[in-house]
């Protein structure tokens, strides 16, 4: 089907298809109007009519519509609830009144529901072209705003999405350089245990016995272990190189709590200030990844760390709950909230693990802005406002949740709820 003609610029003309026409209804429970608007309007836009509001609601839900042109009066639905409702369908609908019983209300009602304009019965056809243009203009600028706000959000998410993935970026390159630290140990026990064992063998090969024997044996043993505890470091990390931090494992809270103990045993904050690390008196283990539960920690303890300049403690310490939580006892407010309930895996054996700090407390309007992308109060040492937001993404990644509690000069406590198990992974032996 073929809309009106129109002259290019080469003076040619050319037939536009019908599909790419706007799309006017006309709704009223007179058919001399309707068919009045279908006929000065069926050859600029595609003309859908209807009888009353119901009816005009099946059409927009069907056919996106740009304007609508709506009698005011009608048997049913009023033309002022068809407004609305068509609002609703479609907020960014342009609408025309148009009424033989014109009041002060009812103008004041079509202008508090955004009617592009207000047309009296008997219209005149000029008008009305007018004030159809008018709202078709309208409706073309409020796509384009539409589009680049769309645009806009894609854009913000994409720089949010990046910036997250270089703070993480930035967190992982910690861990490795613990990998570097902590297999260097190791390697340099290893490395001082073979030169004792050349300088006991020499260089004549003769028959080694007794307790000299005993004691390469001993090493031998003993590089054994150092051997065998890079290979867990390598085993712990292995993840983190293959890029799939999502993936679940099993892993030893214990153990992460020893790992995370390395990680900041070097922090400049820490030489200031007192860390403690408890580890659990009855180990548990967690499904899921060791690296992502570090950086979660990493991300919490930096920021006690770094809370304030005055000399602190930051504890973590943690406890098994034999019941499933009660998130129902905690009410966002301004003084705790607690995040990711909903995802929250609330079932028995539950981990506790806090990270507890007696520094000045977190103000009340900080409070509700804390996991916000980019918020920080840290600016000006680097502070890049993604800790806590990755704290979360990660958390909700391991079904687990979080509870911080704070008052002003009483210090913070951050808590993280994950699901447990007793079965801790047995380590290799050596």
């Amino acid at each position: 089907m073929v809309s009106i003609a129109f002259d290019d610029d080469a003076g040619k003309t050319v037939a536009m298809p019908h599909a790419l026409r706007p799309t006017l209804l006309v709704v009223d429970d007179e058919e001399g109007p309707r068919q009045s608007l279908r006929v000065m309007f069926k050859d600029e836009y595609n003309v859908l009519m209807a009888s009353d509001g119901r009816a005009a609601i099946e059409v927009a839900r069907r056919s996106p519509i740009d304007v609508a042109v709506l009698d005011i009066r009608m048997g049913g639905m009023s033309g002022i609830e068809l407004l609305g409702k068509l609002k609703e369908v479609d907020p960014c609908i342009e609408v025309v009144m148009m009424t033989a019983f014109e009041t002060a209300d009812t103008i004041r009602q079509a202008l508090r529901l955004s009617a592009c304009d207000y047309i009296n019965k008997p219209f005149d056809l000029n008008t009305m072209r007018e004030a159809v243009a008018k709202a078709m203009k309208r409706r073309s600028l409020s796509g384009e705003v539409k589009n680049n706000a769309e645009k806009l959000n894609a854009l913000q998410s994409e720089l949010e999405q990046q910036k997250l993935e270089e703070e993480m970026a930035r967190t992982r390159g910690e861990i490795y350089a613990s990998i570097i630290h902590d297999i260097n140990s190791p390697l340099t026990v290893i490395s001082g245990l073979i030169q004792l064992i050349n300088q006991s063998v020499g260089d004549d090969t003769q028959a080694v016995a007794g307790e000299e024997l005993e004691q390469m044996k001993d090493r031998l043993k003993r590089i054994t272990r150092q051997v065998t505890a890079c290979i867990e470091i390598s085993r712990r990390y292995l993840s983190l190189l293959r890029n799939s931090t999502a993936e679940d494992g099993v892993v030893s809270v214990n153990e992460i709590l020893n790992d995370l103990q390395d990680l900041l045993r070097g922090h400049p904050h820490v030489r200031n200030n007192k860390l403690t690390i408890r580890s659990l008196p009855q180990d548990v283990a967690l499904n899921t990844n060791g690296t992502d539960l570090i950086q979660v920690f990493l991300n919490l303890t930096n920021n006690a760390l770094k809370c304030t300049t005055e000399a602190h403690s930051v504890e973590i310490a943690g406890e098994i709950l034999k019941a499933p939580l009660d998130v129902r006892q905690f009410t966002d407010g301004p003084n705790q909230r607690f995040v990711n309930s909903e995802a929250l895996t609330n079932s028995v054996p539950l981990l506790a693990l806090s990270v507890k700090d007696n520094g000045p407390g977190i103000p009340v309007d900080v409070m509700p802005r804390l996991f916000q992308p980019y918020f920080t109060t840290q600016r000006d040492s680097g502070g890049t406002g993604l800790g806590l937001c990755i704290v979360h993404r990660l958390l909700k990644v391991a079904r687990g949740g979080l509870h911080v509690q704070s008052r002003p000069n009483e210090g913070t406590v951050f808590t993280v709820y994950l699901p447990a198990r007793l079965e801790v992974p047995a380590r290799p032996s050596g």
